[in-house]
């Protein structure tokens, strides 16, 4: 700019080039661009309110992302977890944290779970709980969505209460595939569904829980 007044400006282009001389640009911020993405997304108001005494098996529901670290990467891992049950019903794990993981965890969620007529999931606003595609499957499946106030990760304490006790119990971090990863993540599902008692739940598995409670 200060040489422009002196020298054509494409002659300074000319010898810039010839020379091998950059000006340092400032690259866009992606998470300024990804914000500028989700203004179109939509968030939800907390209709559960911490309301984590439910009775009725598949009529409340709460979904959550949380990240894994191993052999140097990551991995995601996107979980639906019933307030009621405390049964995991959904999850998906990818290397990937965009929306597809939502979408696949719900497609899963669609193919393996009844629910109550008037069911509700509840999550954070985090961008893939607000996005368009994520909003129209919930409609789609008839659920009422409701999310957590901005920074309260409390208002969502059921899911992280999962991911808290996964991270406890098992060593994901030796594991050196992804697939070693997913098969472990499987295995422990299964575990907590299917064999880990719980006191909140009269000392019964979830289940067992659920099972006693349709039986109501």
């Amino acid at each position: 700019m200060e040489l422009d007044g002196k020298m054509n400006h494409k002659k300074i282009l000319r010898i810039m080039n010839k020379y091998g001389l950059l000006a340092k640009t400032r690259r866009a911020n992606p998470y300024r661009q990804m914000a500028k993405k989700t203004q179109e997304h939509r968030t939800f108001p907390n209709i559960l309110d911490r309301n984590f005494k439910q009775e009725h098996p598949r009529s409340v529901f709460c979904a959550d992302i949380t990240y894994l670290p191993f052999n140097h990467r990551f991995a995601y891992l996107s979980a639906v977890k019933d307030i009621a049950t405390k049964e995991i019903v959904a999850a998906h794990l990818s290397m990937h944290i965009d929306v597809e993981l939502v979408i696949r965890t719900m497609e899963k969620f669609r193919k393996d779970s009844y629910m109550h007529k008037e069911a509700l999931i509840h999550s954070d606003q985090g961008f893939h709980y607000t996005n368009p595609e994520f909003i129209a499957l919930t409609k789609q499946l008839r659920l009422t969505q409701s999310m957590s106030r901005k920074g309260n990760c409390i208002d969502n304490a059921p899911i992280e209460s999962f991911f808290g006790h996964f991270k406890d119990e098992i060593d994901y971090k030796s594991c050196r595939t992804f697939e070693e990863l997913e098969m472990l993540i499987n295995n422990y599902i299964d575990h907590y569904n299917n064999e880990r008692r719980q006191w909140e739940l009269k000392k019964m598995t979830p289940v067992q829980y659920r099972d006693h409670l349709l039986m109501k």
